[in-house]
């Protein structure tokens, strides 16, 4: 049995009335998967919130990663053990603000929750492929 959600719509009048709407097989796993069980559209502005925080600290790891740590790496010898912890500490730092912004858009509800998450879903292949760099770099001075 498909589960139903309610689906706002405006009348010619522009009076707001709620009709009930059947939730796609892939919205209904994505609820699953992100353990949302029920919406509240009240929260858009938390979701942006917080998609300007993870982007902000994907931004930020990015600037110390491909930018801060080749100029510190020649000026001194400690910067190499720091960056990949700290680079790593920062990916997951983002992994999580990530998650956290893309239930949001779930739990808000938002008609661009699909879009969001297919751009986090990108957005954590490369924060993946960055931290299998750190790591393998960290096994490299070990």
């Amino acid at each position: 049995m498909g589960a139903v959600a309610e689906q706002e719509a405006t009348t010619p009048e522009g009076v707001v009335t709620r009709a009930a709407r059947p939730v796609p097989p892939a919205d209904r796993f994505m609820r699953r998967l992100l353990r949302v069980s029920s919406t509240d559209t009240g929260k858009v502005a938390g979701a942006h919130r917080a998609f300007r925080t993870a982007i902000i600290v994907s931004g930020v790891r990015c600037l110390i990663s491909y930018l801060l740590v080749p100029i510190l790496i020649p000026i001194t010898a400690v910067a190499g053990f720091v960056a990949a912890p700290l680079s790593l500490a920062l990916c997951l730092f983002a992994i999580v603000n990530g998650v956290i912004s893309v239930r949001r858009f779930w739990v808000s509800n938002h008609r661009s929750r699909w879009m969001y998450t297919w751009f986090m879903a990108v957005v954590f292949v490369v924060l993946i492929v960055a931290i299998v760099l750190d790591v393998s770099r960290l096994a490299g001075m070990a």
